[in-house]
């Protein structure tokens, strides 16, 4: 069945459809116009199936060296089966049912799973052509009052009209998110791990309340955000935020970011970029098995086979369809090389500009005479690495619109893809089921040796991304050599190798930059990103190379709490090359502003500061400010006016000119729906007694703090004095 048209279609890009070698053509965009109406209770009856999401179309795959591509159908026998005009590689998209939140009573809502620029459609691309939003994806955040069809037609009516002002419109039909930073104030007897452990606060979200037509995805359990305009859940950026949660024994808070990535998978199939509807086409480098290993460092093996179902669904989602390729061809991440072998590459389900980046989109289209669609496609997928962007997936190394992600088998995506195997294996192993288990692991070992052999570049002394299509390396060096040694994938003389090219040529005064290519990119030189840094330091470590990993960790740890002694924050980035620091973290680079909070610099910054203490007391030592003591007085210690550690956090208007209190922001929204244990009627109790208040769970196996009612303070010495003259002067008539 073929798609209903999106919404205001005619205003959104082109949308062609590819053909490759003569076959029929397939959409390579299909997005459906109906809304489901999802509910939070699992027992209640299923919501009428949407229209078909959107579907992959075929990469254009042929070059010299490489086989012919075939077809969609040649492809798979099953296609035969299929409508032509719609592949049966469905992206299980637009679908699924939201999670509840927690102990929520039974709600019906109108849940919308279309990305906003399909949904909204003309609307969607005038408020962008308007320019009265100051950061594009605050447009794709915001909510809409009523269903997307029923808006659009309303603004149709109106737009055409003398007096009409779209900013206006906006204002009064859009919960706008707030854009929030964290305003730290450092104060004398605060740290830097003061600062990162307040900060878990500032950037945790609580578990979700779904509100109609909202892009948000619910997730049921607490979650920590990036920072900075990131306000959703990232999937690659949660590992290394988990790792500071371990390191702070938070680990409820850890063990919560795993289920909800699990709640996710488990509805949509796969893990989104992030929890958000306009990230549902893609997803991001498998993590999710990693966060397992660290969750059963605390936990133990039942990790495993509690999460297996979900291990599964990641598995199939990445592999989708690689069963039936015939060599020289691929299909979605799966790609089968000539010679059989199957490895993975970025891939994206919809050809679009991104939501998010929608007016940085139609820019980069304008700046070359590339189909705009291929172009949009390599543009989300290389969002799906993490690495938004680089020199990595540029075919000129340099600009933008040369981008060729889906054309590369990735180092990450691959040696994660082997981890992935390994873990189903070990826990198939634990569910007593040896043949699932030897598959997996023989799966994983080929895919190990194809890296080995088809990734790693001997003369270069270095492992690099492969273009499937020229059959060539890249030759862009980047950090994501050391990735096969983190998951310790690499032989041991491999590993030496990239050790010494680590130091030779990424290795500089507060780091490692994450490529040798300077091109503005924010994900090339001079900057350097704490994921990165872990990992290269973590599989250093694991083949004996102990002195370059502590090396590197110092450095690193120099930068970051050098300009936390300028700034007070923690930054997503640094410039690791120059030698003074910048309290703003250098020269940034990219689509959007250095942000400020930042979920993996904190994590991975206090797991370096446990592991090398002596570095981080050199370092700290240099830093004086950054490491000042807190004061101890005896306790207690003004215990009726104890507050909480203080970290300001601003607020700012996204929209042009129209102040925050004039704004129907987020938090009216959750005001707006009712509350899961609200009274009603003959129920509401006026100020219910203390002691009928729920006493709060306890967390990481700690007893809870109840706290007591509230009473007045007992009057100060100065106070009581007061208090003796006014009854004084009331006795004697003096005024």
């Amino acid at each position: 069945m073929q798609a209903d048209a999106p919404i205001g279609a005619q205003a959104l890009p082109s949308v062609e459809t590819s053909e490759v070698n003569g076959d029929k053509p397939t959409p390579a965009l299909a997005a459906p116009s109906s809304v489901v109406r999802l509910t939070s209770t699992a027992t209640q009856a299923p919501a009428p199936a949407p229209a078909p999401a959107p579907a992959p179309a075929p990469a254009p795959e042929s070059n010299a060296g490489v086989a012919q591509p075939a077809s969609p159908r040649d492809a798979s026998p099953a296609l035969d089966q299929q409508d032509d005009a719609t592949p049966p590689v469905q992206a299980k998209l637009f679908n699924r049912l939201p999670a509840p939140h927690a102990g929520d009573h039974p709600l019906s809502i109108p849940q919308d799973l279309r990305p906003p620029s399909i949904a909204l459609g003309e609307l969607f691309a005038a408020i962008h052509a308007a320019k009265i939003f100051t950061d594009a994806k605050a447009v794709a955040d915001a909510i809409p009052d009523q269903a997307p069809v029923d808006l659009v037609a309303m603004w149709k009516q109106q737009k055409d009209l003398p007096d009409f002002n779209l900013k206006l419109f906006v204002s009064e039909h859009f919960t706008i998110p707030v854009l929030r930073s964290a305003a730290y104030s450092r104060k004398p007897d605060e740290n830097v791990r003061d600062y990162i452990t307040g900060m878990w606060d500032v950037l945790t979200r609580d578990a979700d309340t779904a509100v109609p037509w909202s892009s948000l995805l619910a997730l049921p359990q607490k979650y920590i955000v990036p920072g900075g305009r990131f306000s959703e859940i990232y999937y690659w950026d949660s590992y290394f935020t988990m790792i500071g949660l371990y390191e702070d024994e938070r680990i409820d808070l850890m063990r919560n970011m795993v289920q909800d990535i699990a709640s996710l998978i488990a509805r949509y199939g796969h893990m989104p970029n992030g929890n958000r509807t306009y990230y549902l086409s893609r997803s991001q480098p498998p993590f999710f098995s990693v966060m397992l290993d660290l969750l059963a460092s605390h936990d133990g093996q039942v990790v495993y086979t509690s999460f297996l179902p979900e291990l599964q669904r990641e598995y199939d989602y990445w592999t989708d369809g690689a069963a039936t390729l015939k060599p020289g061809n691929a299909w979605r991440h799966a790609v089968k090389l000539p010679d059989g072998t199957l490895m993975f590459r970025p891939w994206d389900d919809m050809n679009t500009p991104r939501d998010e980046s929608y007016p940085q989109d139609l820019a980069t289209a304008r700046q070359t005479q590339r189909n705009a669609n291929d172009l949009w496609r390599d543009l989300r997928a290389g969002a799906e690495t993490g690495w938004d962007y680089s020199s990595r997936w540029l075919a000129d190394g340099k600009t933008l619109s040369t981008i060729q992600t889906t054309s590369l088998l990735t180092i990450e995506y691959n040696c994660l893809m082997v981890h992935l195997m390994q873990t189903l294996s070990h826990a198939y192993a634990l569910s007593g089921d040896k043949g699932k288990s030897a598959s997996y692991m023989q799966q994983a070992k080929q895919l190990q040796d194809a890296i080995n052999h088809y990734l790693w570049d001997e003369k270069e002394g270095a492992y690099f991304d492969y273009n499937w299509k020229t059959g060539k390396p890249t030759g862009i060096l980047s950090t994501a050599t050391a990735v096969p040694l983190f998951l310790h994938l690499a032989p041991q003389d491999k590993a030496d190798a990239v050790a010494h090219t680590i130091q030779k040529r990424l290795l500089h005064v507060g780091g490692l930059t994450v490529t040798d290519q300077v091109t503005g990119q924010q994900w090339d030189a001079p900057n350097g990103w704490a994921p990165e840094e872990w990992m290269a330091i973590k599989g250093l470590e694991q083949y004996g190379h102990h002195d370059l990993a502590a090396d590197i960790g110092r450095r690193w740890m120099a930068r970051v709490i050098g300009t936390f002694e300028k700034s007070g924050v923690l930054l997503e980035k640094y410039d690791v090359v120059a030698n003074d620091i910048s309290p703003t973290g250098g020269k940034g680079g990219g689509e959007y502003p250095m942000q400020v909070g930042f979920g993996w610099t904190n994590g991975t910054l206090l797991g370096l500061m446990n592991r090398y203490p002596q570095s981080t007391r050199k370092v700290l030592d240099k830093n004086p400010l950054a490491d000042q003591p807190s004061q101890q007085p005896l306790p207690p210690v003004d215990a009726w006016d104890a507050k909480g550690p203080d970290i300001p956090v601003t607020e700012k208007s996204p929209l042009k000119g129209v102040p925050l209190s004039a704004l129907h922001t987020e938090e009216d929204a959750q005001d707006d729906q009712p509350r899961k244990d609200a009274p009603t009627g003959a129920n509401v109790q006026q100020n219910p007694p203390a002691a009928s208040q729920p006493i709060p769970p306890a967390e990481n196996g700690k007893p809870p703090v109840v706290t007591p009612p509230l009473s007045p303070a007992p009057p100060s010495p100065q106070q009581q004095q007061q208090q003796q003259q006014q009854q004084q002067q009331q006795k004697s008539g003096t005024p």
